[in-house]
């Protein structure tokens, strides 16, 4: 009797058991916030009670000319919650070109850069066609295993001409800004959802609170922007990383015609050819009209011009509508999509008055901001939490030597406590001259000879060398904290009607070894086409000797120079890794008494004086 009473009591103490485990599930089967944060739910954790599902939204537009609205494929993954017990959710949605697949990054099927400038390079050979990859229903797995858990709804879409969705692929045209509008509009209600790419059977979000925010790293941060400058109800945040948000400046600079890094020869009908992954009955259609026809008139690399074809693919113009609270991140050694792609939007994004913060990291391409302050970020404006994300300083930048996970805070970029230091040049070529703070006497005319046979690294490196112009300031004796964007008045002439121009700021001696970081070497970049001195619109041949005044802007930084190292601008011609490379032989002349650099200092000309004289 007492061995059945024990064995009651225990089963009886292992029902209230599982009854408390189960109450606590069924309390904790809902969002909740801890240091202004969504936390993992318990009940949200486990994928095999997800439901996962994809669909067709129509949008407004009709790109691949069929006669039918186009419709993107989306793919939903949400806890089961929102179906077993009416929860409501916001989402996080990532849209992209790349998720059925791309055509690889094979040079063969890149333009052609050893040419003369001005000159038309060999016709671009095409990729063999996409072979589309992918299983329904799921076209990406990105952010649902960070952002479900805490409580979100993840939607991917794949964009137009891309995957199982209509259209064409435009790199930058406004169906890649409509698309994702329509499916934010689909999520709060206003836009039609379907079970099949054609027919006729609706689906709902109804366990959408009608709340968005968007992310995604690189094209995949584009398309948040892009959305965004739709001024789309309901997608409330977006935080962007490396987003390209000018298909000018991603493939030219100043009037220049320059690849991204990595990519020598890539330009935007490449990029077409790299994600046209769509409806293998349409792709003819799309090459035709897009590819071989828009983008073949508007591109322009003969010229390198700035034109309607370009402006239409750059999202500052488009920027009137936009509300979405904004928070950037780039890498301030992002050689792909430069670092100025995220500041312009930002102080633009600051000048309307939306909500903006950013986050610069030393590294290259790629790098979201830590978990944290995306998740501070999503928690205001998608759950409505105060947690005083909106009060905190704008600039978060990760020190040279600090874990990206720890960045330093600022009030702003670039640093409110940085100036302008301008600097004059003193000769000394084909060896090393100086940069001084003071104008010196007529120091005259410098010459050097183009030859793209000579890396930027090892025109730095060299002592002499007639195949760049190098100045240096003195031997820093404290550090030097650079925050902005360096400026350049260069007065040049060319021997030839057109010259490439490359600037570089450098820090010397130049540290070489297994241990050398990203920041050892190159602070900031800049390239530029001296024709385009007067208007990046209209570029107009270079008489040979005669001299040109342009001025333009560096790569946007946030360095400190260590003591013991040289700030030095380097000019040269043809940079091997970015540029056309024309036949050797172009003489760049430059006058170095009307030649100067500004260097935003943190403390200004007093800083940078103690760093040189002390």
């Amino acid at each position: 009797m007492k061995n059945y009473v024990k064995k009651l009591e225990t089963i009886l103490l292992l029902s209230f058991v599982v009854f408390l485990v189960n109450a606590q599930d069924e309390q904790h089967a809902k969002p909740f916030f801890e240091n202004g944060e969504a936390q993992i739910v318990k009940a949200f954790e486990d994928p095999a009670y997800w439901i996962r599902e994809d669909l067709w939204v129509e949008t407004e537009f009709d790109s691949d000319g069929d006669g039918r609205l186009d419709r993107m494929h989306v793919d939903v993954t949400r806890p089961r919650e929102t179906e077993t017990e009416g929860l409501k959710l916001p989402v996080i949605y990532n849209s992209s070109p790349y998720f059925a697949g791309t055509a690889g990054n094979d040079p063969a099927y890149f333009h052609d850069v050893k040419h003369e400038l001005g000159e038309p390079g060999k016709p671009i050979t095409h990729p063999t066609e996409i072979q589309r990859r992918g299983k329904r229903p799921i076209i990406s797995t990105g952010h649902v295993n960070t952002w479900v858990p805490r409580g979100y709804i993840v939607v991917h879409s794949s964009s137009p001409g891309t995957g199982l969705s209509d259209g064409v692929p435009t790199v930058g045209g406004d169906n890649e800004s409509l698309a994702p509008k329509a499916v934010i509009d689909w999520l709060c209600g206003r836009a039609k959802g379907y079970t099949t790419r054609t027919g006729n059977e609706e689906v709902k979000a109804y366990w959408s609170t009608g709340k968005v925010g968007m992310t995604g790293t690189s094209y995949n941060g584009t398309l948040p922007l892009a959305a965004a400058t739709t001024g789309v109800e309901g997608l409330e945040a977006i935080i962007p990383i490396a987003p390209n948000t000018a298909y000018y400046n991603y493939y030219r600079s100043n009037g220049l015609v320059r690849s991204p890094g990595g990519y020598l020869g890539e330009d935007v009908d490449v990029l077409f050819d790299f994600i046209h992954s769509g409806d293998e009955s349409k792709r003819a259609y799309a090459r035709e009209k897009i590819r071989d026809g828009e983008m073949k008139e508007g591109m322009d690399r003969i010229t390198g011009d700035y034109n309607d074809f370009w402006a239409g693919r750059d999202y500052l113009n488009k920027m009137d509508k936009m509300k979405a609270a904004l928070f950037m991140s780039h890498g301030f050694n992002d050689w792909n999509v430069m670092p100025e792609h995220s500041y312009r939007i930002y102080e633009a994004a600051k000048e309307k008055g939306i909500p903006a913060m950013i986050y610069y990291h030393q590294m290259g391409h790629g790098g979201p901001p830590p978990l944290s302050m995306m998740n501070r970020w999503f928690t205001r404006y998608l759950f409505g939490v105060e947690n005083g994300v909106e009060d905190e300083p704008r600039a978060w930048i990760v020190r040279e030597d600090d874990d990206p996970g720890s960045p330093t805070s600022y009030k702003d970029y670039p640093n409110p406590d940085a100036s302008m230091v301008e600097l004059h040049l003193k000769a000394g070529a084909p060896a090393k001259g100086e940069l001084a703070i003071q104008q010196p006497s007529k120091q005259g005319k410098e010459t050097l000879v183009d030859n793209y046979s000579f890396s930027a690294e090892a025109l730095a490196k060299a002592d002499i060398t007639e195949h760049r112009l190098i100045y240096v300031s003195p031997v820093l004796k404290e550090d030097v904290h650079i925050s902005g964007k360096p400026v350049i008045t260069i007065s040049a002439a060319s021997s030839k009607p057109a010259v490439n121009l490359s600037v570089y700021l450098v820090s010397l001696p130049w540290n070489e070894g297994r241990r050398i970081k990203i920041t050892d070497n190159i602070i900031t970049r800049g390239w530029a086409d001296l024709q385009n001195y007067k208007s990046l619109r209209e570029s107009e041949p270079l008489k040979p000797g005669k001299f040109y005044e342009m001025t333009f802007e560096f790569q946007p930084d946030d360095q400190v120079i260590k003591a013991g190292q040289q700030i030095g601008l380097m000019i040269f011609s043809s940079d091997s890794e970015f540029t056309l490379l024309p036949k050797p032989g172009t003489e760049l002349t430059v006058d170095l008494d009307k030649t100067t650099i500004k260097i935003p200092v943190v403390g200004g000309s007093e800083a940078f004086l103690n760093a040189i004289q002390n």
